[in-house]
């Protein structure tokens, strides 16, 4: 079978892979946020002052009765963890990164002096990069203050985005716009939202009281996922329009738009 044959296979799976499970992580982020703002409105008020919310849900012809602890009574036998379903998600989507771009040539335009080797080398190193960059703004003073610390973002992805249409195609200056996102949302879950998790249980086993600035920095980062969840997904798919996107000669706008409309989507989605 010829390499070609072999390389469309790869993209059609990865693509489908990365698709399908990647719906079912953002459909999770978005089912837990709603219930973060939901559970505290629906709490009974003869409720135990461990139990923070309450919430009552039908779907598929089941009833089922959501309660949110403080600090867990009893360890269940099981505690479910949505985890997995992230990490295929962002390694379904580096293998097709690597694949449409790093192997398929679309990390340079035709006039570029640098190779693809190195292309897809610096490819993959500022995804770490923008780890960094979120990790180390949103650890400063200036983080404290979501508007203050958004903006700051906000600016910096676009500047971000402007030095790498410099050095990449436009294409694939934007879709590593996207990809930065998805590792950012990767890494929180693993470097930040899930040891959190850990601790607090550790403490709830040995009936310690959990400390609770742990939540507050799994949830955070949590929220952050949920709006950075529409403008990657927007970036996917502007490939697909390439005249009015990555391509125009004000792509930066563009971009910026994306980001706008998908913090607005994902504000009007929380409540």
């Amino acid at each position: 079978m010829e390499w070609y044959k072999i390389h469309e296979y790869l993209n059609l799976f990865f693509r489908w892979f990365h698709v399908i499970i990647g719906i079912s992580w953002i459909g999770q982020i978005y089912l837990f946020n709603w219930m973060e703002r939901t559970l505290p409105l629906e709490i009974d008020t003869d409720a135990d002052e461990n139990i923070s919310g309450q919430l009552w849900m039908v779907h598929g012809g089941g009833f089922y009765h959501v309660e949110k602890q403080k600090i867990p009574k009893i360890m269940p036998r099981t505690l479910h963890w949505f985890k997995w379903e992230s990490a295929l998600t962002w390694i379904s989507g580096l293998s097709l990164l690597i694949i449409v771009y790093y192997m398929g040539g679309l990390m340079l335009e035709a006039d570029s002096e640098l190779t693809e080797t190195a292309a897809g080398f610096m490819g993959a190193g500022i995804l770490a990069i923008g780890y960094i960059v979120y990790y180390l703004l949103w650890k400063l003073p200036l983080g404290n203050n979501e508007i203050i610390g958004s903006i700051f973002s906000f600016l910096l992805i676009i500047a971000f985005f402007i030095g790498l249409d410099q050095v990449f195609s436009s294409r694939a200056a934007m879709m590593h716009i996207g990809a930065i996102f998805g590792t950012i949302m990767a890494a929180n879950v693993w470097l930040t939202i899930l040891p959190a998790q850990r601790k607090m249980i550790a403490s709830a086993e040995k009936r310690e009281p959990p400390d609770m600035s742990l939540a507050v920095k799994a949830k955070r980062c949590s929220k952050h996922n949920t709006y950075m969840s529409i403008p990657l997904i927007l970036i996917m798919i502007s490939s697909h329009f390439p005249t009015t996107t990555y391509g125009n000669s004000d792509n930066w706008l563009f971009l910026g738009g994306y980001i706008l409309l998908g913090w607005i989507v994902a504000k009007w989605m929380r409540g």
